[in-house]
C-alpha cells in the first residue's frame, strides 16, 4: 500500500499493517525529523524489518540530499541475507508507483567478511576467517602485485580483474545480497569483497554486521567515510551494550605471549635481513614516522578502495582507540627506528609475563598499571599508544603477508595502545591465576577489560544525525539511556496487538509433588528440583505436539542435568515420546543436530532440543511454527557472578551510572529469557507456549523486567502453576490453538483505515 504519514508518503509492500507498525513508523519519523536518536521495542513476529525498511527508504526519497544513507547493521550473515531479501521485495513493489521506468534509482548491498564473500577457487576453501584474510593477503598485497609475473609469484585473478577495470567496476542499480556479489563476481572476475568495500561510497543503502560500526578496529577502516547526515540502525540490539565492552577489551594467555615472543624474534631477522638487502626502505619509513602516523600510512595500506585507487586496499586493521583519541603528532623517537622499537615491545612483554605470574587476583585501574610499567621497565604511556600503528607500519615496510601467524603480536600492541589511550576512565587491568570455578588447574590471563559500553557508542551518536537501536526485547527499556549513556529524542516499548491468544506465558514454580522449583544456587542440584524438571518435560512431551526448545542457565548446569536424568530413566522415558537432541559448545555439532532436530518435526515425530541461554541458538536461530509449540526456560539466567570483569563493570556501573548491581544483574537475565522464549514466536500466525520454570519469575521485580508483548499475555492465574496444573493449561491451549481461525484480518489497518486515522489526528 501507498499511504500518508503526518505528511511522508510511505511505501509499504503489503495491503494491511499492524496497528504497532503504523506506531512504530510514528515514532521512528519523529526520530528523523528531529536528527535525534531513538530507542523502540517492537514486539518480536510483528513484521519490524520491513516498518524499518519501508518508512526509512520513503524518508530519504522525500528528502532527497538532506538525508544520508541507510546504514543497518545485524548481528549475523542470516539476518544480513533477510534484511537484503525483504528490501529487493520493497523496491520491485515500489517500481509500480513509478511507471515508464522513472523509479528512484538505488544501490543496496550487504558488506561481510572476505570469508562470506571470496570466490578464489582456493582461498574460498580456507576453514576459518582468520585463514582466508591471510591467505587473501599473501596474493593482494602491494608487494606482491609488484612482482607480477615473476616465476613463483601468485596474485588473485578476481582482485586483478577489479583493479584493471578501475573506475567502470561499479554496481548497476539494484539490491545485492551476498550470494548475488559472489555471482557477479565470478561473471564479471571482480573480487566480491574489494566490490562491496568500493561502492559503500556510492550505495544507498549498506547491511553489515554490529562490528563495522563498532568496534574501533573495523571502523575506522570501513566506515570512517561516511558522511554525517547517515540513518544509523542496529536491529536485534537488546545485547548492544556488551558488544561494545568486547570490542574494546583484550585478553592475553601465557600461550599468547610465548608466541608474541616468537613473533617479535621473527621480526628481528627480518629486520636484519631487509638492512643487508634493502636498508632503504628502513631508512624511507624512519623519514616518514617522523612526519607522523599519518604519514607512515601512505604507499598502499588505505584502508578503502576509494574511486579511482584499488591499489589503495587496507592489509591490516586499523588503530583500536576510538576516532577522536587517536593521537595526530610525529612518533616518538624511541620507536622510529625498527629495531628499536621491537626491543621497546620485548620490554613491555616481559613487563606482561611478570604481571601475569601472580598467586591471586590483582585488579589494578591503567593508571596504576602504567605507572608500574614507567617505573619497572622505562616505558611512559605516549609511547605506547602508538604501539599498534607502529606494528602496523612495520609489518608493511617489512612485507609481512602472514597476517594469521603474527595476530599474538597485534593482540599485545591493541592491549597496550588501549591502556594508554583510556588510562582515565572505563577500564580495568585484571590478572588471575587460575579460574575460579576450576582452581586447581593453572590458566594465567591478564585481561584488559572495558567497563563502560558508552566509550563504543559514543563517536557513533556523536557523527551520524540518527541512530535507531531497535529489538523485540529491550525492556526494562529506561535502563539503555543510562548505560550507553545517550538521550533519545523518541523512547517507546509497543504493544501486540492479537486477533486471537495465541501466546501462552506461564510461571512453574513448583512440581507435581508441591516442592519448589529453581536454579538457585542452593537448590539447582536438589534430586527434588532435578525430578521435577524431568517430569515437566516429559509430561510436555506427551501433550505438545512437534517441536520443543529448553534453555538452560549454563552449559555445565545442562550436561549435570541431562547426566541425572539419564541415571532416573527420565530421559529413555522422554525418548518414547520425541527424539532429544543436545547444543553443545563445538558449531558443527550444533548445527548438524539443529538440521536432524528440523527433519524429525518435518516427519511428525517431533523433537526436544535442549540448549543453553546466552548460546548460538539462543541468539540466532527461530524456531517458528511446528519447530517450536513449546518453549521452556529452566531457571534465570544470570550471568556467572563471581567474575572478576562482571565484579569491575557492575561498581563502575553504579559509582558513575547509579544503576545499582541487583538491577542490573537482573535485566541482564531477564533479557536472555526473553530472547530464548522468543525464539517461538516469529509472526501472529504462529503461536507457542512459554514456560518459566523458576519460582523467582512469579515476582514482580522479575515479570516487571520482561518486554510489554510477554507480561501483558500472561494472565494472573497463569503465574504460580505446579507441573499438572501447568500440563492442563498447556493441553487446553494447544487444543484452541489447532482449531481454524476465523475472523481474518481483524486488527489489521487498511489504505482507508490508516487515511481515517490520519484526518482524526489532524481533527485533534
Amino acid at each position: 500500500m501507498k499511504f500518508d504519514l503526518e505528511g511522508l508518503t510511505v511505501y509499504f509492500p503489503y495491503e494491511y499493517i499492524y496497528p504497532e507498525q503504523y506506531q512504530y513508523m510514528i515514532e521512528l519519523k519523529h526520530s528523523l525529523d528531529a536528527q535525534g536518536h531513538c530507542l523502540l521495542e517492537m514486539p518480536t513476529g510483528t513484521g519490524k524489518t520491513i516498518t524499518l525498511l519501508s518508512l526509512i527508504t520513503s524518508y530519504m526519497l522525500a528528502h532527497g540530499d538532506s538525508v544520508g544513507k541507510l546504514i543497518y547493521c545485524t548481528r549475523t550473515v542470516p539476518e544480513m541475507e533477510k534484511v537484503l531479501v525483504e528490501l529487493q521485495e520493497l523496491i520491485e513493489y515500489r517500481r509500480r508507483y513509478f511507471p515508464d521506468n522513472k523509479e528512484p534509482k538505488i544501490v543496496a548491498l550487504g558488506l561481510s567478511s572476505r570469508k562470506n564473500l571470496c570466490v578464489h577457487p582456493i582461498v574460498s576453501e580456507e576453514g576459518s576467517r582468520e585463514s582466508t584474510d591471510a591467505k587473501c593477503m599473501r596474493l593482494t598485497a602491494p608487494w606482491v602485485r609488484d612482482r607480477r609475473g615473476e616465476d613463483g609469484v601468485e596474485t588473485c585473478g578476481f582482485y586483478d580483474g577489479l583493479e584493471a577495470d578501475g573506475v567502470t567496476a561499479r554496481l548497476e542499480p539494484g539490491v545485492y545480497t551476498l550470494n548475488d556479489m559472489r555471482k557477479l563476481g565470478k561473471q564479471k572476475t571482480w573480487c566480491p569483497y574489494f566490490l562491496a568495500r568500493n561502492m559503500i561510497s556510492f550505495a544507498n543503502v549498506v547491511v553489515f554486521n554490529y562490528q563495522y560500526m563498532i568496534d574501533p578496529k573495523v571502523s575506522n577502516l570501513v566506515s570512517r567515510e561516511l558522511e554525517k547526515e547517515c540513518v544509523v540502525v542496529f536491529d536485534e540490539a537488546h545485547n548492544i551494550d556488551n558488544v561494545c565492552i568486547e570490542a574494546l577489551s583484550v585478553n592475553l594467555r601465557q600461550q599468547t605471549l610465548d608466541n608474541a615472543g616468537r613473533n617479535l624474534a621473527s621480526l628481528r631477522r627480518r629486520i636484519d635481513r631487509m638492512k643487508e638487502t634493502d636498508a632503504e626502505r628502513l631508512r624511507e619509513e624512519y623519514r616518514r614516522l617522523v612526519a607522523g602516523i599519518a604519514g607512515a600510512h601512505t604507499g598502499g595500506s588505505s584502508a578503502l578502495v576509494t574511486q579511482g585507487d584499488t591499489t589503495s586496499m587496507e592489509q591490516y586493521l586499523a588503530n583500536p582507540a576510538l576516532p577522536d583519541d587517536i593521537l595526530r603528532e610525529a612518533v616518538p623517537g624511541n620507536i622510529r627506528r625498527a629495531e628499536h622499537f621491537v626491543a621497546f615491545m620485548q620490554r613491555f612483554l616481559a613487563f606482561l609475563r611478570r604481571k601475569m605470574d601472580v598467586g591471586m587476583v590483582v585488579i589494578e585501574d591503567p593508571r596504576m598499571f602504567l605507572r608500574n610499567l614507567e617505573q619497572e621497565v622505562a616505558i611512559d604511556s605516549k609511547t605506547l599508544r602508538f604501539c599498534y600503528d607502529r606494528l602496523a607500519s612495520l609489518m608493511r615496510t617489512l612485507e609481512v603477508s602472514s597476517t594469521d601467524e603474527y595476530s599474538p603480536i597485534h593482540m599485545v600492541a591493541d592491549f597496550a595502545t588501549l591502556a594508554a589511550t583510556y588510562m582515565e576512565r572505563g577500564f580495568a587491568i585484571i590478572s588471575e591465576p587460575y579460574d575460579d570455578r576450576m582452581p586447581n588447574v593453572p590458566d594465567p590471563i591478564i585481561q584488559l577489560s572495558c567497563l563502560d559500553a558508552s566509550l563504543a557508542m559514543r563517536p557513533i551518536f556523536t557523527k551520524f544525525r540518527s541512530v535507531v537501536i531497535t529489538s523485540g526485547t529491550l525492556s526494562p527499556i529506561d535502563l539503555y539511556p543510562k548505560i550507553l549513556n545517550f538521550h533519545p529524542v523518541a523512547l517507546a516499548s509497543l504493544h501486540m496487538t492479537l486477533t486471537r491468544e495465541c501466546l501462552c506465558p506461564v510461571v512453574l514454580t513448583r512440581g507435581a509433588d508441591q516442592l519448589p522449583v529453581s536454579t538457585k544456587f542452593d537448590m539447582r542440584n536438589d534430586p527434588g528440583v532435578v525430578r521435577n524438571y524431568g517430569r515437566l518435560l516429559v509430561d510436555l512431551a506427551a501433550t505438545v505436539p512437534d517441536g520443543i526448545i529448553c534453555f538452560f542457565v549454563s552449559y555445565s548446569y545442562m550436561d549435570s542435568i541431562v547426566s541425572a536424568w539419564q541415571s532416573m530413566g527420565i530421559l529413555a522415558e522422554l525418548m518414547e515420546h520425541k527424539l532429544v537432541f543436545i547444543e553443545t559448545q563445538d558449531v558443527v555439532e550444533t548445527t548438524l543436530a539443529l538440521d536432524n532436530y528440523r527433519r524429525a518435526c518435518d516427519c511428525g515425530r517431533g523433537a526436544v532440543f535442549l540448549s543453553v541461554a546466552r548460546g548460538k541458538v539462543a541468539e540466532g536461530i527461530d524456531f517458528d511454527r511446528h519447530y517450536g509449540r513449546c518453549v521452556v526456560m529452566f531457571g534465570i539466567p544470570y550471568q556467572y557472578t563471581l567474575s572478576r570483569i562482571l565484579r569491575a563493570r557492575l561498581e563502575y556501573l553504579k559509582d558513575n551510572f547509579q544503576i545499582k548491581e541487583s538491577d542490573y544483574l537482573a535485566f541482564d537475565a531477564i533479557r536472555q529469557a526473553a530472547q530464548c522464549v522468543g525464539r517461538v514466536i516469529r509472526s501472529k500466525a504462529d503461536y507457542g507456549l512459554m514456560v518459566f520454570a523458576d519460582k523467582r519469575y512469579q515476582r514482580g521485580d522479575k515479570r516487571d523486567k520482561l518486554p510489554k508483548w510477554i507480561s501483558e499475555n500472561m494472565k494472573e492465574a497463569n503465574m504460580s502453576l505446579s507441573t499438572d496444573v501447568l500440563v492442563a493449561v498447556a493441553r487446553e491451549f494447544m487444543r484452541e490453538m489447532g482449531q481454524p481461525v476465523e475472523g481474518g484480518a481483524v486488527g489489521l489497518l487498511s489504505e482507508a483505515d490508516i487515511r481515517e486515522r490520519g484526518a482524526n489526528q489532524r481533527t485533534l
